[in-house]
């Protein structure tokens, strides 16, 4: 646990570490053992306010500042995340779950977000042109957005955090971050690197609290922040989009999803079960990329759903610090009963279990990869984000068919496609209601690639070349011929 003892686990204010206003602190537990790892501060609305009056007075000089200077701080902080590898990724395993090889990887994910904007930092470019008639110059710039409220999920603590960092800090915006409050200890650590990194008193500033609706609504109708970038559910975004209303503020918005994965009767079998393996178990499954509706030809339903059982009966499930683990625990027990929830009703309607489907018994919050064939139409795992290891196949004839159950959802993040006829491939992908498509992978996740989806899956797109003009804005001026 030194791990856990050398991170802070007070409020990151104004380049200080502060404890919350009014003393209290909150828990952090270990969903593989239901222990507590640790106390962090827990912040009232007061503290939210003092963490966005420490942004705003910073923000003038921050955006004087070079870009090669913004470049080289997140430079820094690229190569100190890599070389505390096995620290992050062990902090990570302890708060969230998941095992070590796959917190290695999201180190890996995480750190590269700070190296692509580190790039993209000195890259921000305007435009000059002359007018139609002659008369002006016209002269484009881009300039920060202003104080923004980063806001991000406990499933992937570190990479989270840097994904919307990373833009910020390269185009020199200023940052309120509130962690989520169930895996704190990634977001604080990543403030220590940070700041050992170079970055100025005020450009971040972390608010750890268990009461996110009182902190981040007054934050969102004060008037100061300029830019919202918030990851979780539609349910959440819809009320903060409400919220932003007030002062118009500007939106980055990766919700919900319910990705469809179609296997098509041409499909290389060895390479949809794998592709299906990565879709579905990263994470164990709490992805909001991950497939949630397997759709599948009938003429190879039977063989495909048969090697997919054995591959996920033949998973490791234990404490993600364990050497061998495959799929750690579910992030609490709530988590865990909504997927077993899903899975009873789908039995209930006809659904054939082929591996799994049985809460195990003994402490921690662990679910088994389960396989499921025969879900009935009616059944509520078609229409719910399943945020575990479920994997519900449904079967299709034609290719119309197959696209049209693909979209039958409010949500449009993620889909994923399996199929040897590049003709098809390209066809349905144009199809797909989908911001992101994987043809032939279970992997789309990429940071030098534009992350985000369509319908109510969100608004705006994180990462790639595209992903700093969320925090930029433009601006025109008119200067006139001969001035």
């Amino acid at each position: 646990m030194t791990v856990v003892r050398d991170v802070p686990k007070q409020l990151f204010i104004g380049g200080g570490w502060q404890d919350a206003e009014s003393g209290r602190t909150l828990s952090v537990d270990n969903p593989a053992t239901g222990e507590e790892l640790c106390q962090v501060a827990d912040a009232s609305p007061a503290d939210g306010r003092r963490a966005v009056e420490a942004a705003v007075a910073a923000q003038a000089a921050w955006a004087a500042t070079a870009p090669r200077v913004r470049s080289e701080i997140l430079r820094r902080a690229y190569d100190i995340i890599i070389a505390r590898t096995e620290d992050l990724a062990l902090l990570m395993t302890l708060e969230m779950g998941k095992p070590l090889a796959e917190a290695r990887a999201e180190v890996a994910y995480a750190a590269e977000f700070f190296r692509w904007f580190s790039e993209e930092a000195v890259r921000i470019d305007g435009g000059l042109m002359t007018a139609p008639d002659g008369r002006n110059r016209l002269l484009v710039t881009r300039q920060p957005v202003g104080p923004c409220l980063l806001i991000t999920p406990w499933n992937f603590p570190l990479a989270m955090g840097t994904r919307k960092i990373g833009p910020a800090i390269a185009a020199s915006c200023t940052i309120v971050l509130k962690p989520a409050p169930q895996t704190p200890l990634a977001s604080l650590a990543l403030a220590e690197i940070l700041t050992e990194a170079g970055l100025p008193a005020g450009v971040l500033n972390i608010v750890t609290t268990s009461d996110a609706a009182g902190v981040v609504e007054p934050l969102l109708r004060g008037g100061q922040i300029r830019k919202l970038s918030f990851t979780g559910s539609t349910q959440v975004g819809r009320i903060l989009l409400a919220q932003c209303a007030d002062t118009v503020i500007r939106t980055s918005m990766e919700l919900g999803g319910n990705a469809p994965l179609i296997v098509f009767d041409d499909a290389d079998l060895d390479e949809a079960v794998e592709g299906t393996m990565v879709a579905k178990m990263r994470n164990m499954g709490e992805s909001c990329c991950a497939a949630n509706r397997i759709f599948v030809h009938t003429s190879v339903a039977e063989e495909f759903a048969s090697r997919l059982a054995a591959r996920m009966a033949a998973l490791t499930v234990g404490p993600g610090t364990e050497p061998g683990t495959d799929v750690g625990p579910l992030i609490d027990n709530a988590g865990r009963s909504k997927a077993h929830d899903l899975v009873r009703d789908a039995v209930k309607r006809g659904a054939t279990v082929l591996t799994g489907g049985e809460l195990p018994e003994g402490p921690g919050c662990f679910y088994p990869p389960t396989v499921l064939t025969g879900i009935a139409p009616d059944s509520a795992i078609i229409d719910t984000e399943i945020f575990g290891p479920v994997a519900a196949i449904r079967t299709f004839e034609t290719e119309d068919e197959a696209v049209a159950s693909a979209n039958d959802t409010e949500f449009g993040l993620a889909a994923y496609l399996f199929t040897q006829n590049l003709d098809r491939a390209l066809r349905v992908a144009e199809r797909l209601e989908s911001g992101m498509i994987g043809i032939n992978t279970g992997l789309v996740s990429n940071p030098a690639a534009p992350f985000g989806g369509v319908k109510q899956s969100g608004l705006g797109r994180e990462g790639g070349r595209v992903g700093i003009d969320e925090f930029l804005e433009y601006k025109y001026l008119a200067v006139p011929v001969g001035a």
